[in-house]
This record gives C-alpha cells, sequence and structure tokens, in this order.
C-alpha cells in the first residue's frame, strides 16, 4: 500500500492508498522538530485504534516545509523499508513540465495540484488552494503548470491583525450573519470573509482577462467550503485534491503506469460540458 503525505506549513496530511481508495487519512500540525519515531507512534496509535490494517510499501512525499522532509524520509526508510518519492526533486517526474521562469522553484503542493485538478477537469483551469497561503494555480491545456498567484491566507491576515492592532481580538475565519458588523469581532470576520471573497473573484477575473479562453475555477484547501458559500466563482471544490495528485505522480513513477491511476473518461477542455 502506498503512504500519501501533503507536508503543509500548518499541517501534514498522511492517507493510506490501498490502489482502489484511501484507507483513512489523518492530519497533525506541522513540527520540524518532529522525529521520524514519534510519527512512526503516533501512525501506528491511529491505524491500532481505526482497525486500518495496511502494510506500506511505498511512500510519496510533498513538503512546503523542507526541513520536515528528513525526518518524513527516515520514518518510510526504518519503519517501512522504502524509499520515498518526493515531488520537487529531480527524480521525480511529472506528466507535463511546469512552464515558468527559468530558475523558479514552484511549490510541490502547485505541482500536484495541477495535476490531480487537470485529471479531474481537463485542461484550462484555474486551482485555488485556501491554505496558509492562498494560492491561485493556473494549469494550460495541456496540464502544464503554467504560474499563478500567492496572497496571505485567511487565518494568517486575521492573526496578523491581531498581532499589529493591539486593541483586536483574535478571531476565527467564519461568515458573519451581515456584511455590516456590529461589534469589533463581526468587523474583523466580515472583512476578511467578504475581503476574501472580493479578492478571489477579482483575480480570478484578471486570470481570465488574461487568457481568453473558457476557464474553470476549482477550490481546495480547509477553508473552501466555507468560502464557496459567498460566490459562485467556483465549478467544484475537491477535498482530497493533493492527495489524488500524489496518488498519480506516484503511478507515472512506478512500472503500475500513470494511465491506471487516471480517472475514466476525464474530459478535455474541449470536450463537452
Amino acid at each position: 500500500m502506498l503512504l500519501a503525505i501533503d507536508c503543509g506549513n500548518t499541517n501534514t496530511v498522511f492517507s493510506i492508498w490501498d490502489g482502489a481508495k484511501f484507507r483513512a487519512t489523518w492530519r497533525i500540525a506541522t513540527d520540524h522538530k518532529r522525529t521520524a519515531d514519534e510519527y512512526f507512534v503516533w501512525l501506528s496509535s491511529l491505524m491500532a485504534l481505526t482497525k486500518t490494517e495496511a502494510q506500506i510499501t511505498e511512500a510519496i512525499i510533498s513538503s512546503t516545509v523542507p526541513r520536515v522532509v528528513f525526518n518524513l524520509r527516515v520514518l518510510c526508510n526504518r519503519y517501512y523499508d522504502c524509499r520515498p518519492l518526493v515531488v520537487g526533486k529531480p527524480e521525480c517526474r511529472l506528466p507535463v513540465a511546469p512552464r515558468v521562469d527559468q530558475g523558479t522553484t514552484v511549490g510541490s503542493d502547485r505541482l500536484v495540484n495541477a495535476v490531480a485538478g487537470f485529471d479531474r477537469h481537463g485542461g484550462n483551469l484555474i486551482v485555488v488552494d485556501f491554505g496558509t497561503a492562498t494560492t491561485f494555480d493556473v494549469v494550460d491545456h495541456d496540464g502544464a503548470y503554467v504560474g499563478g498567484v500567492i496572497a496571505p491566507g485567511a487565518n494568517l491576515s486575521l492573526e496578523a491583525l491581531h498581532m499589529a492592532a493591539a486593541a483586536l481580538p483574535h478571531v476565527d475565519v467564519a461568515r458573519p450573519a451581515k456584511v455590516i458588523g456590529t461589534n469589533t469581532v463581526a468587523c474583523m470576520q466580515s472583512g476578511v470573509y467578504w475581503g476574501y471573497i472580493g479578492m478571489v473573484e477579482g483575480i480570478v477575473r484578471e486570470v481570465r482577462k488574461e487568457r481568453p479562453m473558457p476557464m474553470k475555477v476549482i477550490a481546495t484547501g480547509g477553508l473552501a467550503a466555507l468560502f464557496a458559500q459567498g460566490t459562485e466563482t467556483f465549478d467544484a471544490i475537491e477535498d482530497d485534491l493533493t492527495m489524488h495528485g500524489l496518488v498519480l505522480i506516484h503511478a507515472l513513477n512506478t512500472s503500475d503506469g500513470f494511465d491506471k491511476a487516471m480517472t475514466p473518461n476525464k474530459e478535455s477542455a474541449d470536450g463537452p460540458d
């Protein structure tokens, strides 16, 4: 079985893929000081508690935090006797190479989302990922990542507002009942929620001006469903987009073959709606 690991700036997600479906998915706070032994104890305990029988023989890692990769590699080598594939390393092949400025390093999560988004929705795509940062990834007609936009994440913006303004409290991201807040918390929540809705709609609009062909917009990330309540911009919400992309990339780099992992009957951007 395949252990797919998506390490973000805030959380790290572990999923077990049995070749047909994800058997289990777990999340832990990202910490570069966490050792391979600690990861193993945590994973083993969850497998036992959920009665998840899994003999892990392969692994793939996507990480936006380089310092955690070493211990994740050790975890796979020491406890599962496998050498993990790491997205973004030269030995990890992609279906189509990104087309960006020479010398640019593209975040592995953005590459993975481009692969998964193209598989499920075809080309000419905008993938909006609501994570620690809010990213907009543009996928070309053939599935290549061709650039995008990086903005601060909603939680990061609220935290910065709280840290920089002594009188403002820490609040969670939520959709307020009204745009006009009648107390400090409601005002802050309205500013972040509707401010981000406006940002998403505005950036999507400007991207479409630069690329005059029809483009679908896919949302993913922990806050995607929340922000989708306030806009009709998104054509689909994909909770497992990154994990799906990791499975596809792993298949491309193994004898299993990429085609076996692809979604059947995928329609291209020129295909029927």
